[in-house]
């Protein structure tokens, strides 16, 4: 299974020296330019200069062609008998009750003309309620919880639903600026047929006051495309007196796609 990976670190030594108003300032000017242009951007920018490491976490040189069969014989292989249902209940992974609010989250992974896609792996990772991964690159001073570890996997049904239950996670710094924080979010990963077929996107919360600070979700300058990645609350997915419900869907293509970290720009956003 996927290891939590937090977004905690930059590799810019002035990172820090930014103050929240200055990305904030940055970010304005983007978001004017990009709405000067009329062009909608689904995907965000690889250069985006208020998301300090960005201008160094992607490559810069041209892609090149590979055997998929050599790759493939280094990969893992996911049979489906390999997912325990129980997987996907990330409360019941130790002997006690994580700390927090519990919550079910749950959707559909559909192909851009709205049909499931069956039998895909979907995989999570998240901070715990206080905002803490457990991995060793997070060392803020939150508390650890000894019943969360914050990783859970399951396969999507015949009708391309996918399940959870979970934890809420809180906030966290990290060293993009001063006084840096990310929105509360849920990391999700999704296998296709092959190991070299993997999405990688982040699920977040309605109403979250971080969103209009944070450069990671500014990054898609398009808002309806960041609109995409916020799950809605669902009373109906909420039970009584145990776990309130988010429903998220995922598509994968399309006009109405979901953001994908690492996904290949439109024709449009090639040239920008």
């Amino acid at each position: 299974m996927t290891a939590p990976h937090p977004t905690i670190t930059d590799t810019n030594p002035d990172s820090a020296s930014a103050s929240q108003a200055g990305i904030n300032a940055e970010m304005a000017a983007i978001e004017t330019a990009y709405l000067q242009t009329g062009v909608e951007e689904s995907q965000p920018r690889l250069d985006y200069a208020p998301y300090r490491s960005s201008l160094l976490r992607h490559p810069t040189k041209d892609l090149q062609h590979a055997d998929p069969e050599a790759l493939e014989l280094w990969a893992p292989v996911f049979g489906e008998r390999d997912v325990h249902r129980l997987e996907s209940d990330l409360t019941i992974q130790h002997n006690g009750d994580p700390i927090g609010e519990r919550m079910v989250v749950t959707g559909r992974v559909l192909d851009g003309d709205g049909r499931p896609v069956r039998h895909q792996l979907v995989e999570i990772w998240q901070a715990n309620s206080a905002g803490r991964y457990v991995h060793k690159r997070d060392q803020h001073r939150a508390p650890l919880d000894p019943n969360f570890t914050g990783v859970g996997r399951c396969l999507t049904d015949a009708e391309g639903n996918y399940r959870f239950t979970t934890i809420k996670p809180g906030p966290y710094p990290w060293k993009n600026h001063r006084n840096a924080w990310r929105p509360a979010h849920i990391h999700f990963s999704l296998f296709g047929t092959d190991f070299t077929q993997r999405m990688i996107t982040q699920m977040y919360f309605p109403g979250d006051p971080l969103f209009a600070l944070d450069p990671i979700y500014q990054s898609i300058t398009d808002q309806k495309a960041r609109d995409r990645l916020v799950a809605a609350y669902d009373h109906d997915v909420t039970s009584h007196e145990w776990a309130t419900g988010y429903r998220w869907d995922i598509v994968l293509t399309g006009s109405q796609r979901t953001h994908f970290e690492h996904a290949a720009p439109t024709d449009d956003e090639e040239h920008r």
